[in-house]
């Protein structure tokens, strides 16, 4: 098994700047640099078997005039001809397969630089475009690494040769050819910027027809709801036949390019049986010699394509290894060995945010203010504020999804950005507002946060967070697969998975945000009691609407327009705090009338 390349060399943040393609290329096939080598030698034992070919002919015309045998040349035509086919064979195979090699190590590299891009970056990209890098991008490597890199060097010395043999043959014809060669590679000359710039552009236009694909498919049924299909299918068709535009430009310069390089052959075949016939008309050269010449024009298809296609494929290479160096340029988290996940003697987390600023992007508006709290380690602390206030993103923050402006984050009495980034997340169980299950079976999505819990772990926190029901009515229990983005649970289900695989990283912080959101008020006020059972050991932090809820934490944090207005209890918050105090009795009202077990109703305001 092939294995991956080392990181490529970084270029700069101008795609056409910095390092040029062909080291990148070259980047790309070093790993795989002898088994390159030994196709190239192959294909130049084929080159020179069909380059013997001509003289073998020679030899056989001239024992045929002069009534000699020809057994002796006709035999060793014939074994020249096979050994072309085998040994033409076997470096065509080398040559695909570790071709082969170099996409893989390609799409190994790309996809695991990915997996490390930084929450800023993913922001800034769509991740169809993304998807394409990896995919049709990386697959045009493929024929780049044996038509370019080894087909410049095995035509070219195959070029070179057989016009060396040529001139040698006769050097009038040979002046005669060359002639006409020069004249083509002006053409082409013209011709070869034209294919690069429409394949760049067509390359271009996949990535932007994935990115439009993923946003439609990633959302259906919001845009079956919204009677969008024919709005949104307009979109991708518009993307699809922009990328076929720039194909068919491409395909028109290479047509046109390789078609020169055949009329060249013919033009150089018609001058030199002209100007050859003459030669033998006046007795400077033998028929022999002119056949055997013409042999050699014929053969000089081979090598000529062969340079004309490496180039054309150059260009198609290139325009693709600067968009996969575009992806390696996007800033990435460090690489490092995942950490162990804690053990049940390790102690709870404390948390503090000191004068915290924060805003998404230079062109956007400040998320937080100044945001200034301190969470005590073990115990529950709860979010609240309207919409907006910033109460995601500060659980955003102390996961290191983002970086704060201006301000200081300390956890466990240690500034965030000292912490191990690997470290500081196994110590964090995280459940997202929106609770996203992957693609898999449900014990994939149960052990995604640790895949060596053992079976009688897994089976307490199914029981923990109420899934026992949904796994028995599964037909293969906990092995079932759950749809993409798990459409096959409810929006509840999905909670309790998020919460059940949050819990079993034993975290020394656990953050939950709006966790239990879409659950009945049975499944919720069960979670609640987990939750509060939990943080008698850990260290909690809720984001919560439901007033069942912010009841239970032993502090809550009213957050108001990136800023942190207040911090108590319920009592005191509903005693001393305006806006929480409306909060309780309009935002929390629903959930304190529901007549769940546990909520209380809200104090009187003032």
């Amino acid at each position: 098994m092939p294995t991956a390349a080392p990181p490529p060399p970084q270029a700069t943040a101008d795609g056409d700047a910095g390092v040029p393609p062909w080291r990148l290329l070259l980047d790309y096939a070093r790993p795989h640099r002898w088994a390159l080598l030994a196709g190239a030698l192959l294909g130049l034992l084929t080159g020179a078997t069909g380059l013997a070919l001509p003289l073998v002919a020679k030899a056989l015309i001239e024992n045929l005039a002069d009534d000699k045998g020809i057994a002796g040349p006709l035999i060793l035509m014939s074994l020249l001809v096979l050994m072309n086919a085998v040994i033409g064979a076997l470096g065509g195979y080398l040559l695909r397969r570790t071709a082969e090699s170099v996409v893989l190590g390609a799409r190994r590299r790309l996809t695991s630089y990915l997996l490390r891009l930084r929450i800023t970056a993913m922001d800034r990209s769509e991740p169809g475009d993304l998807m394409a890098r990896v995919t049709s991008d990386t697959t045009l490597l493929r024929e780049v690494t044996t038509e370019a890199l080894v087909g410049i060097c095995t035509g070219g010395l195959t070029l070179v040769a057989t016009l060396a043999m040529m001139g040698w043959t006769d050097p009038v014809l040979m002046g005669v050819t060359l002639g006409v060669m020069v004249l083509a590679g002006s053409l082409l000359g013209v011709i070869v910027p034209r294919i690069s710039k429409a394949t760049k552009r067509a390359q271009e236009s996949v990535g932007l027809m994935g990115a439009a694909l993923e946003r439609v498919l990633g959302s259906l049924r919001t845009v079956k709801a919204s009677g969008a299909e024919l709005r949104e299918e307009r979109a991708v068709h518009a993307a699809a036949e922009d990328s076929w535009r720039q194909s068919v430009r491409a395909a028109k310069w290479e047509a046109i390019a390789g078609n020169t390089a055949g009329l060249a052959i013919q033009i150089a075949f018609l001058t030199v049986l002209g100007v050859g016939g003459a030669r033998v008309a006046t007795g400077s050269i033998g028929i022999g010699t002119l056949v055997a010449f013409l042999l050699y024009v014929f053969y000089l298809m081979g090598p000529i394509q062969q340079v004309v296609g490496a180039v054309m494929q150059y260009q198609t290479g290139s325009a693709a290894v600067r968009r996969i160096q575009e992806a390696h340029r996007l800033p990435a988290e460090p690489v490092g060995e995942p950490a162990p996940l804690p053990g049940p003697d390790q102690p709870p987390l404390s948390l503090a945010f000191d004068g915290v600023h924060f805003r998404y992007a230079d062109d956007l508006p400040p998320v937080h203010h100044g945001v200034t709290f301190q969470v005590p380690a073990r115990g529950m602390t709860a979010f609240v504020g309207p919409s907006g206030a910033g109460k995601t993103t500060v659980f955003s923050l102390i996961e290191r999804f983002y970086e704060p402006t201006a301000g200081r984050i300390e956890v466990d009495g240690r500034d965030l950005g000292d912490w191990d980034l690997a470290r500081l997340r196994a110590s964090i169980g995280y459940v997202e507002q929106d609770a996203p299950v992957l693609s898999g079976t449900l014990r994939d999505n149960l052990l995604l946060g640790n895949p060596t819990a053992g079976e009688d772990e897994v089976r307490q926190v199914v029981t923990t967070t109420r899934l026992g029901p949904l796994v028995e009515r599964l037909p293969d229990g906990l092995d079932t697969l759950v749809g993409h983005r798990g459409t096959k649970l409810s929006g509840g289900e999905r909670q309790r998975v998020a919460i059940a695989r949050a819990l079993l990283r034993r975290p020394r912080l656990l953050m939950l945000d709006e966790a239990t959101s879409q659950l009945d008020a049975v499944n919720e006020a069960a979670l609640r009691d987990t939750v509060a059972e939990v943080a008698r050991t850990t260290t909690v932090l809720v984001v919560a609407h439901r007033l069942s809820t912010v009841t239970l934490a032993d502090r809550i944090v009213v957050m108001d327009a990136g800023r942190v207005r207040a911090v108590g209890t319920h009592g005191e918050l509903v005693a001393q705090d305006a806006l929480y105090a409306e909060l309780a009795t309009t935002q929390f009202l629903a959930a304190a009338d529901s007549g769940v077990s546990g909520s209380s109703t809200p104090e009187p305001v003032g």
